[in-house]
């Protein structure tokens, strides 16, 4: 078996913290300079006039269905999207409108607190969980236009509601609903990503159980994000250019756009689609489908006149699980690209050791191979 990566000395950035600046959603988003900290090199600035990605979207319940020219339609769809960018959209999911509804509600809720009332939340060093205000205390530059709040949760049984009891334990008693609702919506998407993992698994050959068997048990994070207006969107972005370490992440926007995916070395805008949920590729499947299905690059804009709000669902494995890509995608003409990893190892690279953007498997897999010589 061979291991096709570059393992020649690469450098390996550290994480720059800086504790000085503040970012204050109620109060930065009339300031009509934007502090140097969010602002981002000429090369990444955000092209606010991008042309819109237009794909067809997916029917998941025909395909699992199985209506035979479903199928054939979803798997031709699907292997097209994930072969050459990573990004697909998904409808007739199953998943409740009126509790995505209540979802976006909710988000209202808590970002519209005061700053310091959500620093009660405030995420901790080596937890996944807790509030975070443009990661200010991990970086120093690049700062993104954010907030956000993660929300670990888990197909353990043991763990069934660890989304509302974080927020009855952080927030108090007057989020108790909060904690209902996610809890409820974070079930729904792992519902959904299992079903998601079913034509993965078809398309790839190696059957529709396979990824949804791996998956089961897993530890994933809900991620609220909150980007408020900027007098200066040109010169920002509200999350740089990254593919997700997690394996997959189910999105749903609110009706103000500014997710953009790069295709064809262009950036396209995604147009929101409430009936749809966006999903991704992201690092760790990439790793388990041995680089046949492509990691989404893609980035956040923001605008000057409204916030926009989005709720990310990221699946990862279990901590433990071993991720290697099935026997059946590998072969003397498709090697191994990527090493043996668990996803609590690409967890920590990304939280201590790297700053998640478009190199992040590549850089990590070198780390891997040297740290295990």
């Amino acid at each position: 078996m061979s291991i096709d990566i570059c393992t020649s000395n690469m450098a390996i950035p550290k994480i720059e913290k800086h504790e000085h600046v503040v970012f204050d959603a109620s109060i930065i988003q009339h300031q009509t300079n934007v502090p140097s900290e969010f602002i981002w090199p000429e090369h990444e600035k955000p092209c606010l006039e991008s042309p819109e990605l237009v794909i067809p979207p997916i029917d998941l319940g025909s395909f699992l269905s199985g209506d035979p020219s479903a199928v054939s339609k979803a798997f031709q769809l699907i292997n097209e999207a994930c072969r050459k960018h990573g990004f697909f959209l998904i409808v007739n999911h199953g998943v409740d409108s009126i509790l995505t509804a209540k979802a976006h509600e909710y988000m209202d809720k808590f970002f519209g607190l005061s700053l310091a009332e959500k620093q009660r939340a405030q995420r901790k060093l080596g937890e996944h969980s807790g509030y975070t205000s443009s990661f200010t205390g991990r970086f120093s530059s690049k700062l993104p236009w954010k907030e956000t709040l993660s929300l670990r949760c888990s197909d353990d049984d043991q763990l069934s509601n660890i989304v509302q009891e974080y927020f009855f334990n952080v927030m108090g008693e007057e989020f108790e609903d909060c904690g209902k609702v996610y809890q409820e919506y974070c079930e729904a998407m792992n519902t959904l990503a299992l079903k998601i993992m079913e034509l993965l698994g078809f398309s790839l050959g190696a059957g529709r159980e396979y990824f949804k068997e791996f998956f089961k048990g897993n530890d994933s994070i809900m991620r609220l994000n909150n980007y408020p207006p900027c007098q200066q969107p040109h010169l920002t972005l509200g999350t740089g250019p990254h593919c997700d370490p997690t394996s997959l992440t189910i999105l749903h926007q609110d009706e103000v756009g500014g997710l953009q995916v790069l295709v064809d070395e262009k950036w396209h805008f995604i147009r929101p689609d409430p009936q749809a949920f966006v999903v991704n590729i992201g690092d760790t499947f990439m790793a388990l489908s041995n680089g046949i299905f492509r990691s989404c690059l893609h980035r956040a804009v923001v605008n000057n006149k409204t916030v926009r709000k989005s709720i990310a669902f990221f699946l990862s494995p279990n901590m433990d699980k071993v991720v290697k890509p099935p026997n059946n995608l590998i072969d003397s003409n498709n090697p191994r690209l990527y090493p043996d990893f668990t996803w609590s190892e690409l967890l920590e690279f990304t939280q201590t050791h790297y700053r998640a953007d478009m190199n992040t498997l590549d850089v990590f897999s070198s780390w891997v191979l040297q740290k295990n010589t």
